[in-house]
């Protein structure tokens, strides 16, 4: 397909979620809203916590979009998933992203928070969270065998 300036193709559907997603565009256009008209500081956006700007350097998945703090193209998207059933996984960093296609089909379910965080200015957003697991994929639980 020729590059036309969309981020979809128009010839397919659209991908189904795989569970409720919450989208954070809306916060995050008005975050940077008032940062332009001077509300907000950069100092009160730019705070990514070391782990984050750790995270997203060494593992976080690059995008084509530069920073809308900084204009650098440091821009990465970082997941971390979060849920009772992940039990040691909890709160982890998903990388590589067929794990998460692993644990979506090992646990029931759980939440995955995609967060975008600039390398170079330390600018951090939660960007989406969404439910996902078997629940959600339509697979049955696998049996357990019956001890005797």
């Amino acid at each position: 397909m020729p590059f036309s300036g969309r981020s979809f193709d128009p010839t397919q559907r659209p991908p189904t979620p795989s569970g409720p997603v919450v989208d954070y565009s809306l916060a995050r256009r008005s975050l940077l809203v008032s940062l332009r008209r001077g509300m907000l500081n950069t100092t009160d956006v730019c705070d990514a916590h070391p782990e984050l700007m750790r995270a997203g350097k060494n593992i976080g998945e690059e995008v084509a979009d530069p920073c809308p703090v900084c204009s650098h193209e440091a821009i990465r998207w970082v997941r971390y998933v979060y849920g009772d059933e992940l039990k040691h996984n909890n709160g982890r960093v998903v990388y590589p992203t067929e794990w998460l296609h692993e644990l979506a089909g090992a646990h029931d379910h759980f939440t995955c928070y995609v967060v975008e965080v600039c390398v170079d200015c330390g600018w951090n957003h939660l960007v989406r969270a969404y439910s996902t697991g078997r629940r959600y994929n339509g697979a049955s639980r696998p049996r357990r065998r019956q001890q005797q």
